[in-house]
């Protein structure tokens, strides 16, 4: 069994990489931060630090120690925190999503933070595979997605869906291939998807978004319809997305002849048991996401 206390003090210098800095963090002095290292190797029965003057790097036993370490750290501290309150409205909860399900869940979960002042929300925005990687190494507790994940570490189920809506400057009436391809594609970091479902079913001509030329890229949702009130070219985004842009007047959402919706999933980590509070807030979403 590795000696927790050890470990933590290994991961700390890993991240801190210096040893004075590790000793100040965890208060301890610096020959105890190496004595800590020291009883490491010999308890696991190999070298982790490749030391060089007062630098070092990691052997591949240390690399290897650390990534799996670190993990095993934050379970045990989650554990520890489940221990001493598992109140269904109080504690920290992380959560991420794309920026379409922040823009139609993070009101929600505002007003439940204002409900329960206890309760501390962490949300943060990112595509659908940074999401998936952060539930994956604890980054995240809860992650929404509008793809089924494809890691092992995380598990998921399908609480709703949302329409996908093709997006041009308000002057374009009929949005046909030919014109699409004029106006050019407004890139976004899940429009290749997006507008793999949508184009896919309503254009015999497309087989891939790279057939069109990219004429613009935002990753801030609020942004991605900027360029396309400009007329600079048109997107595929979720209706929310559409819905919160604040020049209505500047764009047209077109309703095609095969309407597409995608799906939205909750995931987290596999072998994580849910606190009360991340399972108050996936209710409280599931109760408001369209089936």
């Amino acid at each position: 069994m590795i000696n927790p206390t050890w470990l933590n003090t290994f991961c700390t210098l890993v991240e801190v990489n210096h040893f004075t800095q590790t000793a100040e963090r965890l208060f301890m002095t610096q020959s105890g931060v190496s004595q800590h290292i020291k009883k490491l190797e010999q308890q696991v029965n190999c070298a982790l630090l490749e030391r060089h003057g007062k630098q070092f790097t990691l052997t591949v036993h240390g690399q290897n120690l650390y990534q799996q370490g670190s993990l095993l750290l934050k379970e045990w501290q989650f554990l520890e925190q489940q221990l001493k309150d598992d109140s269904p409205y109080s504690g920290l909860v992380k959560i991420q999503s794309p920026g379409s399900c922040g823009l139609q869940f993070y009101s929600q979960l505002l007003a439940l933070q204002a409900k329960h002042t206890e309760l501390n929300i962490d949300y943060r925005f990112a595509p659908n595979t940074s999401v998936e990687q952060a539930v994956a190494n604890h980054s995240a507790d809860i992650g929404f997605l509008t793809q089924a994940p494809i890691l092992s570490e995380v598990t998921s189920h399908k609480i709703g869906k949302e329409a996908l809506l093709l997006v041009t400057p308000a002057h374009i009436k009929n949005p046909t291939w030919e014109v699409l391809c004029e106006l050019g594609f407004i890139g976004h970091p899940d429009a290749k998807h997006h507008a793999q479902l949508l184009l896919s079913e309503n254009y015999s001509e497309f087989e891939h978004v790279d057939q069109i030329k990219r004429t613009g890229f935002s990753n801030q949702i609020s942004l991605i319809l900027e360029p396309v009130s400009l007329g600079f070219g048109f997107t595929v985004l979720p209706a929310h997305a559409v819905s919160a842009f604040n020049k209505p007047a500047l764009i047209k959402a077109h309703c095609l002849a095969n309407p597409i919706s995608e799906n939205i999933y909750v995931c987290h980590h596999r072998n994580r048991p849910l606190a009360k509070r991340m399972s108050t807030v996936i209710e409280l979403i599931k109760a408001g996401v369209s089936s």
